[in-house]
């Protein structure tokens, strides 16, 4: 983790303090001065990097002049990646059998590094800008209160109800600086491990998303006309390489995203059913995630026995659920991780995935504990089949069935 710190004006001797999650953008630029002007609070603007696209500009530099009395830039991709990402990954976790939790495997390190913060500062408050509808505010309340249970949890959008061009007016009025973009009519949110895109006329479920719904995905009608394959490497339910080249975890899923991207992969149009209750229509695009998981998958069905691949199905499930729910630091998940992280020990090998114009398949595998036994599964030369064991282990098979059958028919 690298911090970059900077201090701004001098705090007020006898005011408190709240770090507010900071992106740089029109709401969390605003509730800076609303936060001191409400609240009568020091301002601690933390930005933390997950892997999202760079500001035009210094952010920090910018939270300071608009009167925060100090600003950090949190650098987290890596541990985002080596403790968040691959834990998911190893699970093969989607919500609902389709969403990669790109969004929602970020958001406890991100209420991680806030608490982190307010302790590093003294902070009573932490401050963040999710809405009163979302599942964010539920992942950032409960994961913040479940490292410390002290701490006071100030959510401006749940408060002040202003429109957009309200709190441009606002900003006006306070001298505030903002940058402010052509407005889009979609909500997003991006990190290493995909985009979420949602609102405008995404809310209409009948409706195809618009071209510019889609940033990280070339549409599938213009990728190349030949397939482009694709080799990764897993070490222990891990990635560690692509096409023969070692990279970090970072380096390794931004290489396929660009891949998977430029072939059209990873675009997924869904309604799923947020915590409260409400059915969302959302779209994401996650190139990378959803070939890995696939990949995974794939060398875990070559390495892992019947009964673990379908007994671990349920955890799968459950991690899944824990994450978008935002339990990550309740008492279920870690033990359903130390499950998980003990069927990788033999998930090693390398798979080759064939993208194509917004479809990719798992084409081949190979891994040195395969227990994929051709002389055991041919039909050809080579057979290695006992099959004169078949007629008795069909009898003991079938020994149940075979008496019940006769009981049931006296």
């Amino acid at each position: 983790m690298a911090v970059q710190k900077k201090s701004g004006t001098k705090s007020g001797k006898d005011r408190e303090k709240v770090v507010l999650a900071y992106s740089g953008g029109l709401d969390t630029s605003v509730a800076i001065h609303w936060l001191r002007e409400r609240y009568d609070l020091d301002v601690i603007a933390v930005a933390i990097n997950v892997g999202q696209p760079p500001s035009a500009d210094d952010i920090i530099a910018r939270a300071l002049r608009n009167g925060a009395s100090a600003a950090e830039f949190v650098d987290v991709k890596k541990e985002f990646v080596e403790e968040y990402i691959w834990t998911a990954l190893k699970a093969n976790a989607l919500y609902q059998n389709i969403y990669p939790l790109s969004t929602s495997i970020a958001r406890p390190l991100i209420a991680k590094e806030l608490v982190d913060a307010a302790h590093r500062h003294g902070a009573k408050y932490i401050a963040h800008g999710c809405t009163a509808k979302g599942n964010d505010q539920v992942r950032f309340d409960v994961g913040i209160v479940s490292m410390d249970p002290e701490i006071k949890i100030i959510a401006p959008m749940r408060e002040w109800v202003m429109t957009r061009e309200e709190e441009i007016e606002y900003a006006r009025k306070n001298n505030i600086e903002i940058i402010v973009k052509k407005e889009s009519p979609y909500s997003r949110d991006e990190n290493l491990w995909g985009a979420s895109c949602e609102c405008g006329v995404i809310e209409d479920a009948w409706q195809e998303p618009p071209a510019d719904a889609w940033v990280h995905t070339v549409d599938p009608a213009d990728a190349p006309d030949e397939p482009e394959y694709a080799e990764i490497e897993f070490k222990k339910g891990i990635p560690v390489a692509v096409n023969g080249k070692k990279l970090s975890g970072v380096k390794l899923i931004e290489e396929l995203h660009k891949i998977a991207g430029r072939n059209g992969v990873g675009r997924i149009d869904h309604v799923e059913d947020r915590l409260i209750g409400i059915k969302s229509r959302e779209t994401y695009e996650c190139p990378a995630a959803v070939v890995l998981i696939a990949a995974h998958r794939a060398l875990e069905g070559m390495t892992l026995t019947k009964d673990v691949i379908e007994y671990k199905r349920g955890p799968e499930q459950k991690f899944a659920e824990i994450v978008y729910n935002g339990l990550w630091f309740g008492g279920l998940r870690e033990p359903i991780n130390a499950f998980v992280d003990s069927t990788q020990e033999y998930v090693t090998g390398v798979v080759r995935v064939k993208l194509f114009k917004g479809g990719f398949s798992v084409v081949g595998r190979k891994s040195p504990y395969s227990l994929y036994d051709t002389g055991l599964s041919t039909y050809a030369k080579g057979d290695s089949f006992d099959h004169t064991s078949a007629v008795g282990f069909i009898y003991c098979w079938g020994l149940p069935d075979r008496t019940a059958a006769r009981a049931h028919k006296k």
